[in-house]
């Protein structure tokens, strides 16, 4: 910050005042937004800094912050003492409480974490677990069924079942090997 007021020129006066006199020459009904006090500015103190726009920016913000001005609908306007707070979208803010000494120093910092077990507590009663009421069946998928002993079988009694193939039918899974013809084994001449 510093080095911004060095290259101030010495007639300038501080932007917060800048800013205020600005919404107070504008007067316009919803406020001004940031482009017209930037223009008043530039218009009414002629020779400002390279970073005007930059500190503008951080002036209004800072302000804004403090609640020297109103920042609504991307206007700044000056607050009204009379005027109730007005709120924008979304959830409003948590009330902020300040803590006092005393009750900071009623309630020391809980340590992080789970906190260790009592040695000296009671041990809890072990509670029977239940009978399962259902089918009688286990719980969870069901265990693999064993292949059949019989092995894969080729031949043409195989291939010309009609019957639909299940998993253990004898083939092997995934889609079968391609068949190479014996027209397609033929090589074509291209013009």
């Amino acid at each position: 910050m510093a080095a911004e007021e060095i290259n101030k020129p010495p007639s300038l006066p501080p932007y917060p005042e800048m800013i205020l006199s600005a919404i107070e020459a504008l007067n316009e009904g919803n406020g001004s937004n940031k482009t017209s006090i930037s223009k008043y500015i530039e218009s009414n103190y002629g020779d400002l800094p390279a970073g005007h726009i930059a500190l503008l920016s951080h002036h209004l913000n800072r302000m804004k912050d403090t609640g020297e001005i109103v920042f609504w609908k991307n206007n700044y306007s000056k607050p009204d003492p009379n005027a109730p707070p007005r709120r924008g979208r979304g959830r409003p803010p948590k009330p902020k409480d300040p803590l006092s000494p005393a009750s900071s120093e009623m309630a020391p910092a809980r340590p992080r974490g789970r906190p260790p077990k009592d040695p000296n507590a009671p041990p809890k009663p072990v509670k029977p677990k239940a009978a399962t009421a259902g089918s009688g069946r286990p719980r969870g998928r069901p265990r693999k069924m064993a292949r059949p002993a019989g092995g894969i079988t080729t031949g043409s009694a195989a291939t010309t079942s009609a019957a639909p193939m299940t998993a253990g039918s004898g083939r092997p899974r995934g889609r079968p090997p391609k068949v190479k013809a014996a027209s397609m084994t033929e090589v074509s001449v291209q013009n």
